[in-house]
């Protein structure tokens, strides 16, 4: 199982946590130290089903500063920014096999154990 998340982001913190607690055999990949490629977060998108735009973090400040909300973007193009400003990017992203999740609200990552 890989777990991509964000070190400080409390809902990645709880599921690691669920994680260690269950004694599941996992890597944890800080994608602010190892940044996702435009291929591999395209795979991810792809896996969980949903589009790009459902994957953007419409809260963060740099969604506000690029005026997302108010423009229409490819596919291609939101992972792009998605690639280039990983606050964008929804979190914590779980593969386990051929199966991604979106594990928010944390309780979601219980689906692999």
């Amino acid at each position: 199982m890989t777990i991509y998340v964000k070190p400080t982001c409390t809902t990645c913190r709880k599921v690691l946590k669920i994680l260690k607690e269950s004694e599941a055999d996992f890597d944890s990949v800080n994608y602010f130290e190892e940044p996702l490629n435009k291929k591999t977060l395209t795979q991810l998108v792809k896996s969980l089903g949903i589009p790009p735009r459902d994957l953007l973090r419409k809260n963060e400040k740099i969604y506000k500063e690029l005026g997302l909300s108010k423009k229409e973007l490819s596919d291609p193009q939101i992972i792009a920014l998605m690639v280039k400003h990983p606050d964008l990017l929804q979190r914590p992203i779980v593969i386990k096999g051929d199966e991604v999740v979106l594990a928010r609200p944390a309780e979601e990552i219980e689906k692999f154990l």
